[in-house]
Order: structure tokens, then sequence, then C-alpha cells
């Protein structure tokens, strides 16, 4: 597979996009918005700019990166002749399941079609095709240059044939592969989101303050970034929409989204993208400080 395209040049679309490039594939970067796109080159153009400053790469590595992808505006240009679609659309299932069935009709038939959904069904996604043998989770983590995990999830119809193509691609990537079966968060966000949710309800209840919470996680547990900040960076909306999914999926209450996350997405305080949420980004400085420190800490 040489030919790939990524669908959505947000944050996740990007990065997987910028990995792809680096290592030689031909990607085909698609979104319907053309501010998307110019803000997705330019955020790659940028990582590349600190990976050259730290001598991680050469001159001639970034220029062949940006080489390597083109944008587009329309899906039907964007898709023709690839071997490999990776959707990475806003995290709602009804747009999936109308980007998947649109692209069932015009990728060629050996075309294989990955989400990088964190949590939503990989076999009810798949349904939407004619291919659901050729439907596979491709979830990759924030910040995708950087982060070396990708959970490969297989659907109820996932051929093996297409599993090991995926997970042998992943590992020409640089990346871990991690093979896992098909429920609600599959395992990262299966376990991360009720710890957060838990961090959430703490705050909640007035048991300590954001600070404390954080600090007691980064300094008690040594995590490289606490709970509620590693939500705000994640973003609180996309929170949510794991954990209803994951409420929604399994039926048990412990999986219930906390009363406050609720209120803060409904009010529009989503974390960093949206300038506020447990802390405050109103500054772009603050912004780019805390996810510098996040890359920093994950190294």
């Amino acid at each position: 597979m040489k030919n790939i395209a990524v669908i959505g040049a947000g944050t996740m679309g990007n990065g997987i996009a910028h990995v792809f490039a680096q290592n030689g594939y031909q990607v085909n970067l698609i979104d319907i918005a053309q501010d998307a796109l110019d803000k997705g080159i330019a955020t790659i153009t940028r990582n590349l700019d600190r990976m050259l400053s730290k001598e991680r790469i050469t001159e001639q590595d970034k220029e062949s990166t940006l080489a390597n992808i083109q944008t587009f505006t329309s899906v039907k240009n964007g898709v023709q002749h690839t071997d490999l679609v990776i959707e990475a659309a806003t995290e709602n299932i009804d747009l999936k399941l109308s980007i998947f069935k649109e692209l069932d009709e015009l990728c060629e038939t050996k075309t294989i079609l990955a989400t990088n959904t964190s949590s939503i069904s990989i076999t009810k996604i798949a349904a939407a095709t004619s291919r659901p043998e050729k439907v596979i989770g491709m979830h990759f983590m924030n910040p995708v240059p950087i982060m070396k995990l990708v959970e490969i999830i297989r659907g109820y119809s996932t051929s093996d044939e297409v599993t090991g193509l995926i997970m042998e691609l992943s590992k020409k990537l640089n990346k871990v592969p991690v093979e896992v079966n098909d429920y609600p968060g599959f395992i990262a966000n299966r376990i991360l989101m009720p710890m957060l949710n838990e961090a959430i309800y703490s705050l909640y209840e007035n048991v300590a303050g954001v600070y404390e919470i954080d600090t007691v996680m980064k300094l008690g547990m040594a995590h490289p970034m606490g709970p509620l900040q590693l939500a705000d960076f994640i973003g609180l909306d996309v929170c949510l929409s794991i954990l209803t999914v994951l409420h929604d999926g399994f039926g048990n209450p412990k999986y219930a989204p906390c009363p406050l996350l609720v209120n803060m997405v409904t009010a529009g305080k989503l974390g960093v993208k949206s300038g506020e949420g447990f802390y405050d980004y109103s500054e772009s400085r603050k912004a780019e400080k805390i996810a510098k420190e996040f890359r920093q800490s994950v190294r």
C-alpha cells in the first residue's frame, strides 16, 4: 500500500497525514473546507520545523514529507486510486456512517476503509458498506507524530488478511499496533475515560480543586499530565461523546458522564480548543505552552 487518503484535516487527520507522508507514502488529505486544509498543512509544517530544529530530521526530509501530501476538497477526487482510506472526521456516528457509505460507492473494490474513531462500533460503521470485511479501526493517539500506540480494532466481519495488512502497515510507520476487538471504547478509552470522569466527579463533589486533583495524579501516580488537564487537551466534547458511547453501549451507570462535564460542554467550555476548560487557555501562548508540555511529557 502506497497511496493513502485521509478524511479530515483536523488535529488527528493532519497528524495521520504527517506520519504517513514522512514515511514515504503518497497522501491525499481531504476536507470539505479549504481553510481546514490550509490550517492542517500549516500544523504539519510547524511540527516538521520543530523536528528540524531538534535535528531529528533534515531539511530534505521536511521538503519530501510536504511534497508527499496533496490536498482535496472533493472526496471523489481525493480517494481515486487509493489503497487505504482513513476517516478522521468528528466523533459523530451519523456523520461517519454517511462518510463510509459514500466511500464504499466511490472507492475501488480493493480499497481498505479504516476509521480513527476512538469509541464508535467498527461493526456498525462497516454495516454501512458492501465490504465489511475490508473495514477496520485504526485508532491513533494524540499527538500522532509522537505517540507510538495504534489500536487496531477488528469489526465482526473484518478479515484476517486485512487485519494483518494493517498491523504490518502500522509497524512500517514506526508505531506499535495492538489488536483489540470491537466493544465500546475498545481498550484505551474504556479504561481512560472512567478515570477522567471520576476526576471530574471529584471536582464536582468538591473533594478537591483542579490543581490539587491533577497534582495528586502527577506526583502520586507518576502520570505525565493530570486527568483534568488531559481532558482539556483531548477536548471535553470528545470526552463526553466517548462516555455517552460507553454508557449507551454497556448500559452501566458507572459510565454516566458527570453533570459538570455535560454543563461545561453545553456552555462551550471545551478545553484547549475553545480557550477555556478546567484551565484558562484564553491566550494562545498558554494553549501552546500546555501542548508543548504534553509533547515533552510523552517523549
